[in-house]
């Protein structure tokens, strides 16, 4: 058994640990239930919760929520469009997101795979300063895509 300050007090009978943390008006918890003998500790529970639980609540405030923005371009996509595209694309990873660029071919469009790949290698050296490609160009039924992220 442990007590409350953290002195070990050795192996005390289950009624006289109950007693002892009943007279100090705190709880006896079961810390490693295990081992021979088991090892208890007398602390108030109610406040060791309550740090835990705060604890838990800063470390979310440190982490950074990663998000993928996604845009969609065509293949026969237009030189303003693409300059525009590729704009908003740096904005995003200068945010600290990643880019997903997705290619959507309609109709007869899948029949030139290659047009599609070239607009999305086209982004890719457009954008290689402040990024990095994670996922290189694939095709996926009528949409190719790729994703990239911010250089560290």
């Amino acid at each position: 058994m442990i007590g409350e300050n953290g002195e070990k007090l050795g192996v005390i009978p289950t009624r006289q640990a109950l007693e002892m943390a009943e007279e100090k008006n705190l709880d006896l918890v079961l810390v490693s239930p295990n081992s021979k003998p088991v090892v208890c500790k007398i602390m108030n529970y109610g406040k060791y919760k309550f740090e835990q639980a705060k604890k838990e609540k800063e470390a979310k405030k440190k982490q950074k929520v990663l998000e993928v923005k996604e845009l969609r371009v065509t293949p026969n996509i237009e030189e303003h469009d693409f300059g525009f595209k590729s704009k908003n694309a740096r904005k995003f990873l200068e945010a600290g997101n990643k880019v997903r660029i997705t290619l959507r071919f309609r109709g007869r469009e899948v029949n030139n795979i290659k047009a599609g790949e070239d607009v999305l290698n086209k982004f890719i050296q457009e954008l290689e300063d402040i990024s990095v490609v994670e996922k290189a160009p694939k095709l996926e039924g009528r949409n190719m895509f790729t994703i990239l992220a911010k250089k560290v």
